[in-house]
């Protein structure tokens, strides 16, 4: 467990932070969509749902990942 915190904490790449960042944001609208006071058809809602846990697991994933990793 504590390998992880570690990762977390360490210092992430410029591609991961990138990553990260369209992660958050396809979360972040998809949310938007699925919170929506008007009535969507629910294909869209089914997208956005798969969106929210895709840019979701995205963002996670690319938190994790670490400049140099010391054994």
């Amino acid at each position: 467990m504590s390998n992880i915190i570690n990762r977390m904490t360490n210092k992430t790449p410029k591609f991961f932070q990138l990553l990260r960042t369209l992660g958050v944001a396809l979360a972040a609208a998809s949310g938007a969509l699925l919170a929506a006071p008007i009535a969507l058809p629910d294909a869209v809602n089914t997208i956005a749902g798969y969106v929210a846990v895709a840019g979701s697991v995205m963002g996670a994933v690319s938190q994790t990942a670490v400049l140099h990793e010391e054994e």
